[in-house]
C-alpha cells in the first residue's frame, strides 16, 4: 500500500494554486511530515505552464528530497465545455499534463468532471478554494441541453483516457460535490460509456 499527501496540504497553506516558491515550500513539508509519495497539481493554463517550465527543479528537488510523485492532477475546466474549440485546447493542455507526468514517473493521472456549463448566481464552486457547508444557485437557460453536456464529458474524458494509456499512464477521476459527476451513480454511468479498465476512481 502506497499513501500519499494530497495536493490538498499544498492549496489549503498556500492557496489556490500556490506560487512556485510556495510549491518548493509545500513539498519539503510535506517530506517533513514524514510522506514517501506525494501528488503535483496544475491549474489551468498559467499554472499548468509555470509547473512544465519547472519539471527539471521540482524533479530534481523531490529526489534530493526521497520523494516519490506519484500522481499529477491537471485542473482543466475546459475539458467539459460545451464550446468545442475550448475543450481542444484543454486536449492540448492535458498532453502538455501528461508530459509533465511522465517526466516525474506518475503512476497515475487525475481529473475532475468539473461544473456543468450554467450561470451561477454568486458565488462558483471550487473557483478558488475549497469551501463546505455553502449552497451555489444556478439559471438553468432554456437551451441548455444534459444530453449534450454529458455528451462532452464521455468525448473529452475517452480522448484524455486513450492519451494517457498511451503514454503508460492510469486516469482516474475524482467526483466532487456539485460538479458533472457527483456520486456513485453518476460514476458507474460513466463507467458504462467509458469502458476500459485504464480508468478508475478517486474513491474519496
Amino acid at each position: 500500500m502506497k499513501i500519499s499527501c494530497c495536493w490538498l496540504y499544498a492549496i489549503s497553506k498556500y492557496g489556490y494554486p500556490p506560487s512556485i516558491e510556495n510549491t518548493y515550500r509545500a513539498v519539503k513539508e510535506m517530506k517533513k511530515l514524514g510522506f514517501e509519495y506525494i501528488e503535483l497539481e496544475g491549474v489551468k493554463e498559467k499554472n499548468l505552464n509555470e509547473v512544465y517550465q519547472e519539471r527539471k527543479g521540482l524533479k530534481k528537488y523531490c529526489d534530493d528530497l526521497g520523494l516519490k510523485v506519484i500522481n499529477f492532477c491537471p485542473v482543466l475546466a475546459d475539458l467539459v465545455s460545451l464550446d468545442k474549440a475550448k475543450r481542444k485546447k484543454a486536449l492540448q493542455l492535458f498532453d502538455r499534463a501528461v508530459e509533465i507526468a511522465n517526466y516525474f514517473y506518475c503512476e497515475t493521472i487525475q481529473i475532475d468532471s468539473y461544473i456543468p456549463s450554467l450561470k451561477f448566481e454568486g458565488e462558483v464552486p471550487y473557483k478558488e478554494m475549497i469551501s463546505y457547508g455553502k449552497q451555489f444557485q444556478v439559471v438553468i437557460e432554456p437551451q441548455f441541453s444534459w444530453e449534450h453536456q454529458w455528451n462532452a464529458i464521455v468525448e473529452s474524458l475517452s480522448r484524455c483516457n486513450e492519451k494517457a494509456k498511451q503514454a503508460d499512464l492510469k486516469m482516474c477521476l475524482e467526483p466532487r460535490v456539485g460538479e458533472n459527476v457527483a456520486n456513485t451513480d453518476s460514476l458507474l454511468r460513466l463507467f458504462d460509456r467509458i469502458k476500459d479498465g485504464n480508468f478508475g476512481a478517486v474513491l474519496d
